[in-house]
């Protein structure tokens, strides 16, 4: 297939690229960036890639140009963001020239209204598959491993790490001292109101609210809600008749601060990103109002960094299942999640080969679960990193089934 790549000259964007050159079944590789130069830059390091790559300057609100792209192309990797703004346009584009699109879009606003463009996709027959990254991506496949072993859902929630051990380096906020666009990203879903499962179902509510849990192995802690794809996508795909959040996995402090920048956003007295450089950069004033916050917040206890954990029923009991990475991994979870442009980059390269070899190639608009082989994901994710499988699924029976209603 001819690979068109947008925004490949960034960081997420150029680690999947790195991995897609070398996938069987790519023909033909284009590296698209508003930035001409750059988008040269990023295809001369692919140089010794098997097949051609090749550099396009493309301003995707330049739609005639895009149509152009994309109809010279089999497939897209979309990693442009805001997803807000640029998500269900550029799927748009791509339905109309019978594009197969992935990307990596873990905003829930924008993944609703993709979704909503499922019944075009398929009259199209276009595949397309939103957010394959790590968060929304590697989270979603976890959930389906962990409900593999239930036969009906109750709750499913998915975590991700902010600053516990094993999170890797908080690197990411700001960038020539301006915040970046992931930060900006996490303090829009860390304010206002989010969508969540409630249940069985979807309601906005407060994000950072606390979810207790309790999981195999004798795993206990607190995790804080957050805006993000997976409760939205979940719902759809797991039917969960409780509750489905996507959790972050965060100290205390961290948590008391994101609190209080979430109630100065609410209020009107900072942007999304004024709160992303204060993020960055914490004032006294500010750390003294989290104080008494953090000193009555739970911690992640003995919770992992990065997991999805469902309860449901089983031959009749009620279970609970945690899927996560293995730490004893030989790859390394570190290294997966040290470089977060790796964890989000790599996955989106494999799910892409699985609709090129038509593993996945189901026409449509769907989440990472209802059409990539979970399974044969983390095998390849594995692989990627050195080898040996990178995921332990975990259940055990639950001794005091919860009460819920009928």
């Amino acid at each position: 297939m001819k690979v068109l790549a947008l925004g490949a000259a960034g960081a997420m964007g150029a680690a999947a690229v790195e991995t897609a050159a070398r996938m069987l079944g790519v023909e033909r590789l284009v590296i698209a960036d508003r930035d001409g130069d750059a988008a040269t830059r990023a295809a001369g390091r692919l140089a010794d890639a098997p097949v051609p790559v090749s550099a396009l300057a493309l301003d995707i609100t330049d739609e005639p140009a895009l149509h152009r792209a994309l109809t010279e192309s089999d497939l897209v990797l979309n990693t442009v963001g805001p997803y807000y703004r640029f998500g269900p346009a550029v799927l748009r584009a791509a339905i109309d020239t019978g594009t197969h699109y992935l990307d990596i879009c873990d905003d829930w606003e924008p993944t609703v209204d993709m979704l909503d463009l499922d019944s075009h996709a398929r009259a199209a027959g276009v595949c397309a598959v939103v957010g394959m990254g790590a968060s929304p991506g590697i989270s979603n496949l976890l959930a389906t491993l962990a409900a593999a072993e239930l036969d009906t859902v109750f709750d499913a929630y998915t975590a991700w790490p902010v600053d516990v051990p094993d999170s890797g380096p908080d690197d990411g906020l700001l960038a020539d001292g301006h915040p970046t666009a992931a930060a900006v990203h996490w303090m829009q879903q860390a304010s206002g109101s989010i969508t969540a499962v409630t249940a069985g179902r979807l309601l906005a509510q407060r994000p950072l609210r606390p979810v207790e849990l309790t999981l195999p192995g004798g795993r206990h802690g607190t995790a804080y809600t957050v805006g993000h794809p997976e409760p939205i996508t979940l719902h759809r795909s797991l039917k969960p008749v409780g509750d489905a959040a996507n959790l972050m996995v965060v100290t205390p402090w961290t948590l008391a601060y994101l609190d209080t920048l979430r109630r100065d956003l609410d209020a009107g007295l900072l942007t999304n990103e004024g709160a992303a450089r204060e993020l960055a950069r914490p004032t006294l004033r500010r750390l003294t109002r989290s104080a008494p916050t953090a000193l009555l917040t739970k911690g992640p206890g003995t919770l992992p960094p990065f997991f999805a954990a469902l309860t449901g029923k089983r031959a009749g009991r009620e279970h609970r299942v945690l899927a996560h990475l293995d730490p004893r991994w030989a790859g390394g979870v570190d290294k997966l999640f040290g470089d977060m442009a790796q964890a989000t980059g790599i996955p989106l390269a494999l799910g892409m080969s699985q609709v090129i070899d038509g593993t996945a190639r189901r026409p449509g608009v769907h989440p990472p679960e209802t059409v990539i082989d979970a399974r044969r994901f983390f095998t390849d994710l594995g692989r990627a990193f050195g080898g040996g499988s990178p995921v332990l699924v975990e259940s055990e029976p639950v001794a005091t089934p919860t009460p819920r209603s009928a």
